[in-house]
């Protein structure tokens, strides 16, 4: 089987979604917005999907010269490949274009197989729990703007089936953010809504001070959380290290640090952190992310993913030991996360009433696909 062509289609949809400054995503005024879908196609009529923003440009440019002519099943080689001509091409061939490219090859495999992706890794489960993972805070009336939203929406949550609850706190460009006292008073609020056993996890503004940092981890040891991500930029390794030592919070990352499976590893030997982080995304797709989840289980610590979709979640259900939690969101009081986007017939990541996502049983990532929607909106390819 030999890879003829690669392809990228784009189409516009309706989104209530909108960004701020900062890139954070909120609720907001439906307007036009584009996604595309890759395609890889083989001389046997088979096809891997991926749906992702990607340039026509980097995939003429670098992707197709990679690809074209060569057995898809070697995804180990053709991501080694890929990934040491970022070192020429770090503005356009970024860890989330090996992404695309990489659960594409995924995709394909699974069909190939006629295996689900988890089972072709080698499955441990077909289910896993989920933590409700807030939007960042906002300002909107009933939103997630005081820490009585938080806590409300952490009811909601609870009654809704979710076994452990995560906040994202109020970011720049909001009034009064960053705030690791306001942070606080919106996990003390979501923590006495909630109870003593729920878990519970905080992810704040990324650029902390030493000092502030050590003071939301002192606070949430009090409140008996169960982990912090990202309170301080993750280029100070150093800084995270004196972290771990002056607190008994568990702390979580890296999560996005440049550096994929290499700078993990300098993280762990470090004693940087307690908990490993990793996603497809943040580190070039699924071949990359098994590489972190098989460190982590060398180390005996657990790897919690970061954010959904199909490609995590079934590593996740291969991973076993060292992932506890499905990160399911982003969520927020406005927002339906249960209806599918236009270009998908069904969710990726259903939950049942006890909080456990299931994984597809489908070949390859198990996205059903609206192919006519895409076509019937198609722009020109950019």
């Amino acid at each position: 089987m030999k890879i003829v062509d690669v392809t990228v289609e784009t189409f516009h949809y309706r989104s209530g979604m909108v960004r701020d400054s900062d890139g954070h995503g909120h609720p907001g005024p439906e307007h036009d917005a584009r996604q595309s879908l890759t395609t890889i196609i083989t001389d046997e009529g088979l096809k891997g999907y991926a749906i992702a923003n990607i340039s026509k440009g980097v995939l003429e440019s670098v992707i197709k010269p990679v690809l074209l002519g060569e057995s898809p099943h070697y995804r180990e080689r053709l991501w080694h490949q890929l990934k040491e001509r970022q070192r020429l091409n770090l503005a356009t061939l970024t860890d989330k274009v090996l992404t695309v490219v990489d659960l594409a090859l995924w995709d394909l495999a699974g069909k190939a197989a006629n295996l689900p992706v988890h089972k072709l890794i080698g499955a441990t489960r077909d289910k896993v729990p989920a933590y409700a993972s807030t939007m960042c805070g906002d300002d909107l009336e009933g939103g997630l703007n005081t820490p009585e939203d938080y806590a409300n929406f952490a009811l909601w949550s609870r009654d809704r089936g979710y076994p452990a609850f995560k906040l994202h706190t109020k970011q720049p460009p909001y009034a009064g953010a960053p705030s690791a006292k306001a942070d606080i008073e919106a996990c003390a609020a979501v923590r006495e809504a909630l109870g003593p056993d729920v878990p519970l996890m905080l992810d704040p503004f990324h650029y902390y001070s030493r000092e502030e940092a050590l003071y939301l981890a002192k606070e949430l040891e009090h409140l008996e959380y169960y982990w912090m991500e990202e309170p301080m930029d993750e280029h100070s390794m150093s800084s995270y290290v004196w972290l771990c030592e002056n607190t008994r919070l568990a702390i979580c990352g890296p999560e996005t640090a440049e550096g994929k499976m290499h700078t993990r590893a300098e993280w762990i030997k470090a004693g940087a952190c307690d908990i490993v982080r990793g996603g497809v995304g943040d580190l070039g797709g699924i071949t990359p992310l098994l590489k972190v989840a098989h460190l982590a289980e060398s180390f005996n610590m657990r790897m919690e993913v970061h954010g959904g979709g199909p490609g995590n979640l079934h590593v996740l259900c291969a991973m076993g030991f060292p992932g506890e939690f499905y990160e399911r969101g982003l969520l927020h009081p406005f927002v339906d996360y249960e209806k599918p986007a236009p270009w998908l017939n069904k969710i990726n990541d259903p939950m049942d009433d006890e909080g456990f996502v299931h994984v597809s049983q489908e070949p390859g990532l198990g996205q059903d696909i609206n192919f006519d929607y895409i076509q019937a909106n198609l722009l020109e390819t950019y």
